[in-house]
């Protein structure tokens, strides 16, 4: 018995993929336990299991008054224990070897936080998704999916580990669809220059679902960052923007020049000037009026990107503007973000604190104009519209 016994637990452990040493030792905990509870057992044994002959012996000793262990090791293995050790072993190893199993999948994933999973859509409601890695489930909460992204069950889905918990069931893994770790690491899987830090991710600033800006920079004088990301015929950010359902990606080249870099952050926008203030933290950006619109973006979303990226507080006029405040003083604008009109499809200012909304031609005109003074305070009022700005 003891020798099908022991060729039954090696085949437990190589299906298992648990070594033999924890099952012996799971084993000989369960049988101590077993013996424990027989009458007459020593309070002070223990269970050795011989690894070459499964020969099991229970040891004991005398304890004191003290309740220290004294006198020679006995060994008190009763005669019917080998058929105690067969039932024990059926009751106790298959909790234990749910719970080396449990072990396994939580060290297998420890330490992976940061790094991207496939897996494949079990569940999906609207709180949560569940995603079938293989050996283990992984959870993709509400807040960590892309807003209006519904994949199909049964497809298969990349996601960013954010977390990696213990739990009495066993590990309990939570990915992300919307960090921006997630785009850095789909980059590194089809820029072999960014795998091997030829060109290297320096920020990345998402709106997970609409659009993403990275900044990349090259280690090498001869390597194109920009041209290593893009590909061949747009190749390789293409594989990107498919995994992300469309996503639209911007990539433009790092600047240690905060200047340069609030510049090439604003793209597609042609920016004529910067001014860099830094005990502000703002950088006041300049644009030809045609370009107004283009460099804050459909509902501020370009401009908001770009500071960011940056992370300077970015804040778009137009040469229009400038050009009043240099000539009238510089006015107070009020807040507020340019929006897309649903009805006219022109980019119109809407105040932050309500009102109707102003087009693009009534704020150069507005720019323009000299404020008119407050006859009861002799200042000059506040305007009702302003340029674009981007926290």
């Amino acid at each position: 018995m003891n020798l099908d016994m022991m060729e039954a637990l090696q085949a437990l452990a190589a299906d298992k993929g648990i070594s033999v040493d924890t099952l012996y030792g799971a084993l000989a905990d369960a049988l101590e336990s077993a013996y424990k509870r027989m009458p007459g057992a020593y309070e002070y044994s223990w269970v050795t299991i011989d690894p070459e002959t499964m020969e099991i012996r229970v040891l004991a000793q005398e304890i004191d008054t003290d309740g220290e262990p004294t006198g020679p090791e006995l060994d008190v293995t009763p005669a019917n224990f080998g058929r105690i050790a067969a039932q024990t072993a059926r009751q106790v190893m298959t909790q234990r070897i749910r719970e080396a199993e449990r072990d396994l999948k939580y060290e297998e994933y420890a330490g992976r936080e940061g790094d991207i999973v496939t897996g494949i859509i079990q569940q999906s409601d609207s709180r949560y998704t569940l995603l079938d890695l293989g050996r283990v489930e992984a959870l993709l909460p509400q807040s960590e999916q892309v807003p209006y992204e519904r994949p199909d069950p049964s497809s298969r889905l990349k996601a960013y580990i954010v977390e990696v918990r213990r739990t009495a069931k066993g590990p309990q893994i939570v990915v992300s669809r919307t960090h921006p770790g997630l785009i850095k690491r789909l980059f590194e899987f089809e820029v072999p220059e960014i795998a091997d830090g030829t060109v290297e991710i320096k920020a990345c600033a998402r709106e997970p679902g609409h659009r993403t800006k990275i900044a990349v920079w090259s280690n090498v004088d001869n390597v194109d960052p920009v041209g290593a990301c893009v590909g061949a015929r747009g190749a390789r950010v293409r594989n990107v923007v498919n995994e992300l359902r469309g996503e639209k990606i911007d990539i433009v080249s790092y600047a240690e020049n905060a200047t340069d870099f609030v510049m090439k952050a604003l793209s597609p926008a042609r920016v004529k000037e910067v001014r860099i203030d830094e005990e502000m933290g703002t950088a006041e950006v300049i644009v030809p009026d045609y370009q107004l619109s283009l460099a804050i973006g459909k509902e501020g979303q370009n401009a908001r990107l770009a500071a960011r990226l940056t992370g300077w507080r970015v804040e778009i006029k137009s040469e229009t503007q400038v050009a009043a405040e240099a000539a009238y003083g510089k006015v107070d604008w009020a807040e507020g973000e340019w929006i897309l009109d649903s009805e006219t499809g022109e980019q119109v200012w809407r105040p932050a604190e309500g009102g109707p909304t102003v087009s693009l031609d009534e704020w150069t005109g507005a720019a323009a104009s000299p404020p008119a003074a407050d006859a009861s305070t002799g200042g000059a009022p506040e305007a009702a519209t302003g340029g674009g700005s981007a926290p």
